[in-house]
């Protein structure tokens, strides 16, 4: 079976609030933690957005063993390169051996803020590789220097560094995606259990690498409770494909969701007390080749679900 993780839910917390549940999180035996990177949350409804690197600093201070990544980081926008691999090599010299760094080619909803322009997808992942290189280049240490497609270093140095860089996983929801996670990074990040992106990223040269995955779930006492709950916080989880990148605004995510029921959203993920519901969500990834799965409970009944996790879930769990 995988290994499973928590989700720090940056769209549904403040800072103070993620840093108490990464103590939890750790205190209820999980032994790794994904926290997002957003501008801005999927809907208005999830309220909140806290700058993430601010988040990790507080995390690596209130915890002992949990690793911590982020789940996931642009690199090409909204952050210039340059100081995402200052910011990951700061988080990495505070957190020896815990963290790594999740990236992704992003969404507009988060980093259409600058007034940049939203590049293709195909763009995205060429800004997405390029920024890549600059990273693992400023690691070297040193005075470094690059004159890229998309992005310009000038005599940079990064002088807090750790002993040992961080990995490097890399999202993807499709084939070309994965290739380039197999290829430019250290591990994948997947979004659904697809054999075929995995299948991709093994044969690109992935095979053996870390393969993570989010379950996206809404315990409750009450399966009625629960799915009003999840349809309410988090609809994004049944808007499916494209557009999920290219919206820019919460609220265009609201009215998408308007075409959605409660049920919908409840045929995308586990919710309510029954643990066969969570085991089998998980066992489709593991299924699919994944070896890490982030369990992200939706809502405000954390306490709740660490409970179920320690004395239902964790158990069955081999």
């Amino acid at each position: 079976m995988v290994e499973v993780g928590y989700t720090l839910s940056s769209e549904e917390w403040g800072p103070a609030e993620l840093v108490r549940w990464a103590r939890r999180a750790e205190e209820a035996g999980f032994g790794f933690a994904l926290v997002s990177d957003h501008y801005h949350p999927w809907i208005d409804a999830q309220g909140h957005s806290p700058f993430v690197w601010t988040v990790v600093g507080g995390v690596a201070q209130a915890t002992e063993r949990l690793r911590l990544g982020t789940g996931v980081t642009c690199p090409t926008i909204r952050i210039h390169p340059a100081i995402v691999a200052q910011a990951a090599a700061t988080s990495a010299a505070m957190m020896p051996g815990r963290f790594f760094l999740g990236l992704g080619s992003g969404e507009n909803l988060t980093e259409h803020i600058t007034g940049e322009r939203w590049p293709a997808a195909d763009e995205r992942q060429e800004m997405l590789e390029e920024a890549i290189g600059v990273i693992r280049l400023l690691w070297r240490g040193g005075e470094q220097t690059h004159r890229g497609q998309y992005f310009r270093v000038e005599n940079a140095r990064i002088y807090t560094l750790p002993d040992e860089p961080p990995p490097i996983y890399v999202a993807a929801a499709g084939p070309k995606a994965a290739r380039l996670a197999a290829s430019a990074g250290d591990g994948l990040i997947g979004v659904s259990p697809d054999e075929e992106v995995i299948g991709a990223f093994e044969q690109a040269g992935g095979e053996g690498k870390p393969k993570y995955g989010q379950v996206h779930v809404c315990w409750a006492e009450e399966n009625d409770e629960a799915r009003r709950t999840a349809a309410r916080i988090w609809p994004n989880t049944a808007i499916t494909g494209e557009l999920g990148q290219e919206l820019p605004l919460p609220r265009h995510f609201e009215q998408a969701a308007q075409m959605l029921d409660a049920e919908e959203v409840d045929e995308q993920l586990p919710t309510g007390p029954e643990v066969e519901r969570y085991l089998e969500a998980i066992r489709r990834y593991a299924d699919a080749g994944f070896t890490h799965v982030y369990l992200h409970q939706i809502g405000p009944d954390q306490e709740g679900f660490f409970r179920f996790w320690q004395e239902e879930l964790a158990p069955k769990i081999g």
